[in-house]
C-alpha cells in the first residue's frame, strides 16, 4: 500500500433471497423432506396401496384431529413448558359437547360451553404453572389424571351414540366430504378446516407479537421480563390456546366417528409429541415451527399407514414414534448452537 492510499472495507456479502428463505425455514424444510423420503419408500414397497386414493383419504379424515393439538402444542414446547394434559382435555371438552347435544341442544349451541370447558382447563393449568410455581410435566400429567377420572366417575364408561349426526349442519359444514373434489373423491371438508387453523396459528406464532413473545419468553425468560414482557400471562395465553385446540380435536372426533367414547383423546399423547419433535421444535424453548410440526403430523400418520401397509402389526407404531421421537431430539441437540 503507497502512501496516501486509503484502505476500502472490502464489499460485504449478502445473501440472496431464496439463502435467507431457505435459513430461515430450514426445520421445516428438513421435515419436507424427510416425509418425502418416507412417502417414496411406501411407494416403493407398497405401491398398490399408496397409489390408491382411497388411502389418502383415510389418512385425511383422522390427520386434522392431531393438527388441532400440535399447533397449539408448538406454542407450548416454544415457551419452555410441556403439556401432558390435552388429551384428557379433549376427553372432557368432546364429553360436554356430546352430553349437551345428547340432552336436545343444537350443535352449534353445544359448541360453546365445550369451548368454554376447555379455554377453563388450559387457564388452569396455566395458572398452576406460573402463579402456583408447579412443575409443567407434573401439573399437566396430574390435571391429565384428575380429568379423566372425573369422565370415567361421571360417564361409568358408557358412550354416546349420534346415528343421526349426519344429518345436522354442523357436520356438513365441519366433518362432511367435499363432492366432486378434483383429485380425491369425497375429501373430507374438516382437512381445509385443518389447513385453516394451521394458517392462523403460522400467523400468531411468525406475525403476531403473541408468538413472538413466546419464543423471548422459551428463550430466556428472565431477558423477556426485563423487555416488558408478562411471562406468566404468556405463558396462560399458551395453555388457553391449547385448551382450544384440545376442544375442537375432541368435537371433530364426535363428528367424524358420531360416536363419543370415554377414551376420547387417549391415543394423541405419543403421536403429537413425535410430530412436534420431528417436525423442528426442540424440548428447550425459544424456537418452534407451526409448518414444520404440521408436517410432523403428517409423516406420523403415513408411518402409521406404512407400517400396516407392510403387514406389519399396530403394535409397532409405538416402537417407531418412539425412535422418531429419540433420533429427532439427538438430531436437535447436535445442531442446538447453531440454531440458537
Amino acid at each position: 500500500m503507497t502512501a496516501g492510499t486509503i484502505a476500502t472495507p472490502a464489499k460485504a456479502r449478502t445473501r440472496s433471497p431464496l439463502g435467507v428463505f431457505l435459513s430461515r425455514n430450514r426445520r421445516a424444510i428438513s421435515a419436507l423432506v424427510v416425509f418425502a423420503v418416507l412417502l417414496t419408500i411406501f411407494l416403493i414397497v407398497s405401491p398398490r396401496v399408496f397409489t390408491n386414493p382411497t388411502t389418502y383419504r383415510s389418512i385425511f379424515v383422522s390427520m386434522p384431529i392431531a393438527l388441532f393439538v400440535a399447533v397449539p402444542m408448538v406454542f407450548i414446547v416454544t415457551s419452555g413448558e410441556i403439556d401432558l394434559s390435552f388429551p384428557a382435555t379433549t376427553g372432557i371438552a368432546s364429553w360436554v359437547f356430546a352430553a349437551a347435544m345428547r340432552d336436545g341442544w343444537d350443535p352449534f349451541a353445544a359448541l360453546l360451553p365445550a369451548l368454554g370447558v376447555g379455554i377453563l382447563v388450559g387457564a388452569v393449568v396455566g395458572v398452576m404453572i406460573t402463579y402456583v410455581g408447579l412443575s409443567s410435566l407434573v401439573a399437566t400429567l396430574g390435571m391429565n389424571f384428575l380429568l379423566r377420572g372425573i369422565i370415567n366417575i361421571g360417564t361409568e364408561g358408557v358412550a354416546i351414540q349420534f346415528p343421526q349426526m349426519k344429518e345436522a349442519l354442523l357436520w356438513k359444514v365441519f366433518a362432511g366430504p367435499i363432492p366432486n373434489f378434483p383429485w380425491i373423491e369425497n375429501f373430507p371438508v374438516h382437512m381445509l378446516w385443518a389447513i385453516a387453523f394451521i394458517a392462523i396459528g403460522w400467523m400468531l406464532f411468525n406475525r403476531h407479537k403473541f408468538g413472538a413473545h413466546v419464543q423471548l419468553v422459551g428463550d430466556n425468560p428472565d431477558s423477556a421480563t426485563e423487555m416488558g414482557i408478562n411471562v406468566y400471562r404468556v405463558k396462560i395465553a399458551a395453555y388457553i390456546f391449547m385448551g382450544i385446540g384440545a376442544t375442537l380435536a375432541g368435537v371433530l372426533s364426535v363428528l367424524v366417528n358420531q360416536t363419543w367414547w370415554p377414551t376420547t383423546g387417549d391415543g394423541l399423547l405419543l403421536p403429537t409429541l413425535a410430530a412436534i419433535f420431528v417436525g423442528g421444535t426442540p424440548t428447550w424453548g425459544g424456537i418452534g415451527t407451526v409448518i414444520g410440526s404440521s408436517i410432523g403430523v403428517a409423516i406420523i400418520r403415513f408411518i402409521e399407514t406404512g407400517i400396516i401397509a407392510a403387514g406389519l402389526t399396530g403394535y409397532v407404531t409405538q416402537f417407531f414414534n418412539g425412535l422418531v421421537i429419540i433420533i429427532a431430539l439427538i438430531g436437535h441437540r447436535l445442531n442446538g448452537k447453531r440454531y440458537r
